[in-house]
């Protein structure tokens, strides 16, 4: 039995989730989880999960750092990210921060089930897209884009810019200073070189990083 702990904020998505994995005979939801805290809870607990599915766009802390702490603590536990976010957007990222898939959440149920089954073994699940987009990763520095060479945190930011969001707005979504968000802004122009927001924007754009999402804030 594949025991599951789901983690998204919203309760609807909880529930469908539930109802596809428990479908499945070799399946079964132990927990859910609204918030990064609360699934970190869950696991400490000792409930004997198998796999985390978690949402990368979760209230007040985001689930790239809750997938970090994840495998720090819990390295015998498998990481399935589900987002909305396209592929090209984070599934690169979260399968260097150490997660054993990626899958988009309008994914068939009978993908999610496969998903369970090959990261609960041990394997990586990963969509086409996320394949592809791991494979261009992999090419030589020197001939990946700007915005591969930021670092999770700067390329956070660099999406809620390009997607218009304010300083005072990233600061209070990712619980950093002013400053800190001021500071992070200065490297991605510097990386990017760009001058002003405009220019990120449109960064972002030329690459297709904003394909009808915005950052998980």
């Amino acid at each position: 039995m594949i025991r599951v702990l789901v983690c998204d904020d919203h309760a609807l998505v909880r529930r469908g989730l539930r109802q596809i994995i428990e479908d499945a005979p070799d399946c079964r939801v132990v927990a859910e989880a609204a918030d990064g805290p609360a699934a970190l809870r869950e696991l400490a607990r000792g409930g004997g999960i198998d796999v985390v599915l978690l949402d990368i766009a979760l209230p007040g802390r985001d689930g790239l750092d809750v997938l970090r702490q994840i495998r720090r603590e819990y390295p015998s536990v498998a990481v399935l990210v589900i987002s909305t976010y396209p592929e090209n957007q984070y599934a690169v990222r979260c399968v260097q921060l150490g997660a054993a898939g990626y899958l988009h959440k309008s994914a068939e149920p009978a993908e999610f089930i496969a998903a369970l089954r090959r990261t609960a073994g041990g394997g990586v699940h990963l969509s086409a897209a996320a394949a592809a987009a791991l494979a261009e990763a992999a090419r030589t520095a020197d001939e990946r884009p700007a915005h591969a060479r930021l670092s999770t945190r700067e390329y956070q930011v660099f999406l809620a810019l390009a997607a218009g969001r304010t300083l005072t707005e990233i600061a209070q979504s990712l619980a950093l200073s002013l400053s800190t968000v001021s500071t992070y802004r200065a490297r991605i122009l510097e990386k990017l070189r760009a001058h002003n927001d405009v220019e990120i924007a449109l960064y972002a754009v030329r690459h297709r990083l904003l394909d009808g999402a915005a950052a998980p804030l």
